[in-house]
């Protein structure tokens, strides 16, 4: 299996409050369609982790192609999937995938071979916490059924108390969510049969990730294809990597960046519409936290 180059970007939005100019700015890197779908959201944390996400998709292919960032377009294809509209680049080809949730936007991303295309990444982030209003045995009798049996002993190992249990949860759909999303087929497949074997050599911890030691079996049949790296971030937040029919040529760990690394500067920034619409935006409640 071949080697490629990956990156691993992440931003945290805590670090973020949003002037003016700095949203009006990213929102005139933006395509109009793009920006016609972020103004749904109703609270601004969601468009704002949204708008992260796509210039960070943008920052990824100007940086692989050389493309400026006003020449890099996107689609999506029928499942909603962004992608990058090539045209007449004839470069090597990427594969990248974004993942926010809370506080932290992620995208990783891998360069491919012309000669071998058959490659691909998928990439997820969860908060270890649990939130919901059931109490965490309840909500563990719901979700055993998207779990193998062998998941489903390690998630609740007796010696894990409730903060290692949930951690164990986590890590495991942060898994099965990045493997669906480089197959672009959503949390729609029997997650049962999607059984993980988490690299237990090690404890997940931020100053040694990523693990690389996990393996897969689908419908008990090994698949040797795939390749996984588990990160912490910041103490709270897991993330998962799944490379398929490609490995990174090392296992690095996230980069953080700020907020002026993803910016560009642009006349459109300046025009009314633009400025209106961030106004808007700005006007849009927090969540609660």
């Amino acid at each position: 299996m071949s080697k490629h180059i990956c990156t691993r970007w992440a931003f945290d939005l805590g670090s973020w409050s949003p002037t003016l100019s700095q949203l009006s700015r990213a929102v005139a890197a933006i395509q109009p369609e793009e920006r016609a779908r972020l103004m749904k959201f109703h609270f601004i944390d969601d468009f704002l982790s949204s708008l992260i996400g796509r210039l960070l998709m943008r920052k990824y292919v100007s940086t692989c192609s050389g493309l400026p960032p006003h020449e890099v377009k996107f689609a999506r294809d029928v499942r909603g999937k962004p992608y990058w509209v090539r045209e007449s680049y004839d470069g090597p080809p990427l594969s990248f995938n974004v993942s926010h949730q809370g506080s932290l936007v992620l995208l990783a991303g891998i360069t491919g071979e012309s000669s071998d295309p058959d490659f691909g990444i998928g990439t997820d982030v969860m908060k270890i916490e649990y939130s919901g209003g059931k109490p965490l045995s309840e909500f563990f009798r719901l979700m055993k059924s998207k779990f193998s049996t062998e998941e489903w002993n390690y998630i609740g190992r007796p010696h894990h108390d409730e903060r290692e249990q949930v951690k164990a949860f986590m890590r495991h759909w942060c898994l099965k969510e990045a493997y669906v999303k480089e197959l672009g087929v959503g949390i729609t497949v029997d997650l049962q049969r999607i059984s993980f074997s988490v690299d237990t050599t090690r404890s997940l911890e931020a100053d040694i990730s990523p693990l690389i030691g996990t393996s897969l079996r689908c419908h008990d049949k090994p698949m040797d294809n795939w390749h996984f790296e588990e990160h912490l971030l910041q103490e709270d937040y897991c993330a998962a990597i799944a490379f398929r029919n490609c490995l990174p040529q090392e296992h690095g760990r996230f980069k953080f960046l700020r907020v002026e690394e993803l910016l560009v500067e642009s006349e459109d920034s300046e025009l009314q519409e633009v400025i209106s619409y961030c106004q808007k935006a700005l006007l849009k409640p927090y969540k609660r936290s």
